[in-house]
């Protein structure tokens, strides 16, 4: 499964612009400011239906302009499919398949699974839980599409919920069963997701594993371990027990919406007493272990973003990179670099196709 052809219209720093790349590796250059990491989030929004960079998708519509349409050719199994993605400021989002919308958006999630690795993956050690929580729902909502359907009607639930705990403290009054027809669910789905997502980091870990020894020749352990409330077989006691504290706070403070996982390296935490250099290992092992996995669940390769990686990496792990690129493992994979001298000597040798592709502000060319 790769990406063929990318036309962007309006999207953040393009006004129109029709790409064609090649199957294998596709180097973008250009000064900064020229667009190309706005070029690859378009391809990210193209397959998970978001940016990867801001929460609000109307940031996407160039500043001039009222809307975007981004629209892609895949190559999967054989086949052409077209995507496009199209949003009117003030409106929903429009995704359609071979010019077919969608009922639901999380339908296409997983379709064209995709990997990125940036700069500001280390908000995933620096930050608190809710950005590993992210991390880790977004590889699951790709990999399984129950996990996906489950995560979203939590989620809609605990708002629910919080908006009743809230109202009920502005009303100063409460409405028990009322309380319990939201309790009951959330109990429900809490345990179902800890299901998922403990399933999940048993297939995770050894690929992590496999992958920082890869990448640091093996000479430090490292683990990252899931730990939930929901674990505990009285967590539906406990949830309800929790009742005056949620009404006192005005919000759910049980449930799988708190789950940590934490990050080790030799037995003490990673934020801590990790190197920046471990730091980076961790990362991209967690990125590569998410890869993996993902190319086992679905059957196909994802692609790979690779953001600005050759000014954040040193040498011997970029040469680890390089490697899995030779072996033709890591498929379609796109590589962002303000000094294009660089990457051409850094991929001079590399037996995979390598094009590049150069992003100026007023015009592309395309050349291998």
């Amino acid at each position: 499964m790769w990406l063929e052809k990318l036309h962007v219209t309006y999207f953040k720093s393009y006004e129109e612009r029709a790409f064609t790349f090649g199957e294998h590796v596709n180097c973008l250059v250009g000064e900064n400011g020229s667009g190309k990491t706005n070029l690859l989030d378009a391809i990210y929004f193209l397959t998970l239906t978001k940016s990867a960079f801001h929460n609000q998708d109307a940031l996407g519509i160039r500043h001039v302009n009222d809307f975007f349409v981004l629209d892609g050719i895949f190559k999967d199994s054989g086949r052409n499919i077209q995507i496009t993605c199209s949003l009117q400021r003030g409106q929903r989002k429009v995704f359609m398949s071979d010019k077919k919308n969608y009922d639901r958006l999380s339908d296409h999630i997983g379709l064209f699974p995709l990997v990125l690795i940036a700069p500001n993956d280390t908000d995933l050690i620096r930050d608190g839980s809710e950005e590993r929580r992210r991390f880790f729902d977004g590889v699951l909502a790709q990999a399984t599409p129950d996990y996906l359907h489950d995560f979203l009607q939590y989620n809609k639930i605990l708002t629910q919920r919080n908006g009743l705990l809230k109202l009920f403290a502005e009303r100063n009054y409460l409405d028990e069963d009322l309380l319990e027809t939201y309790n009951e669910p959330l109990i429900i789905l809490s345990q179902r997701i800890y299901e998922h997502r403990s399933s999940f980091m048993e297939r995770f870990i050894p690929l992590f594993n496999k992958y920082y020894d890869f990448l640091s020749s093996g000479h430090e352990q490292v683990d990252v371990i899931y730990e939930s409330e929901v674990a505990s077989p009285d967590f539906p006691s406990e949830f309800r027990r929790n009742r005056s504290r949620d009404l006192h706070a005005q919000r759910t403070g049980k449930g799988v919406h708190k789950d940590e996982y934490v990050f080790e390296i030799d037995g003490v935490t990673l934020k801590k007493f990790g190197s920046q250099g471990q730091q980076k290992s961790f990362l991209i092992a967690l990125k590569l272990a998410q890869f993996e996995l993902l190319k086992q669940e679905k059957e196909k390769t994802p692609i790979l973003l690779l953001d600005d990686i050759f000014d954040k990496l040193d040498d011997r792990r970029i040469q680890k990179l390089i490697e899995l690129v030779d072996t033709g493992f890591l498929g379609q994979v796109f590589i962002t670099d303000a000094r294009p001298e660089r990457s051409q000597k850094i991929l001079e040798n590399v037996k995979a196709d390598v094009r590049f592709i150069e992003i100026e502000k007023s015009r592309d060319t395309d050349s291998k």
